[in-house]
C-alpha cells in the first residue's frame, strides 16, 4: 500500500489528529485545487475539482488539526462525488 492509499485509509477513519496539510494533500489526489478569494476570504478556503464541485472549509487556527465535522463533510462530499467508497 502506497502513501496515497495509506492517507486515504487514515482519512476514512476520521481521526481526531488529521491535519489541514494532510487534508490538502488528500484533496489534491482527487484533483481538487485551492481557489481562494484573495485577502478577503479570511480562513475560508474553497477547493474545486475539474467538474467544478466545490468543497468549502475553514482553515483551522491557531492549530493545524481539522475539526471532526469538517472531516465528515469532506468524506460525505467525496463519497457523493463517487471518489471514495
Amino acid at each position: 500500500m502506497g502513501t496515497k492509499e495509506k492517507l486515504i485509509e487514515r482519512f476514512k477513519r476520521l481521526p481526531s489528529d488529521f491535519t489541514f496539510n494532510e487534508l490538502e494533500r488528500l484533496l489534491s489526489f482527487f484533483g481538487y485545487v485551492k481557489s481562494n478569494k484573495g485577502k478577503t476570504s479570511g480562513s475560508r478556503v474553497i477547493y474545486k475539482n475539474e467538474a467544478g464541485r466545490p468543497i468549502m472549509l475553514h482553515k483551522p487556527h491557531p492549530g493545524n488539526i481539522v475539526k471532526p465535522y469538517a472531516l465528515k463533510q469532506v468524506l460525505d462530499e467525496l463519497t457523493e462525488a463517487g471518489l471514495l467508497k
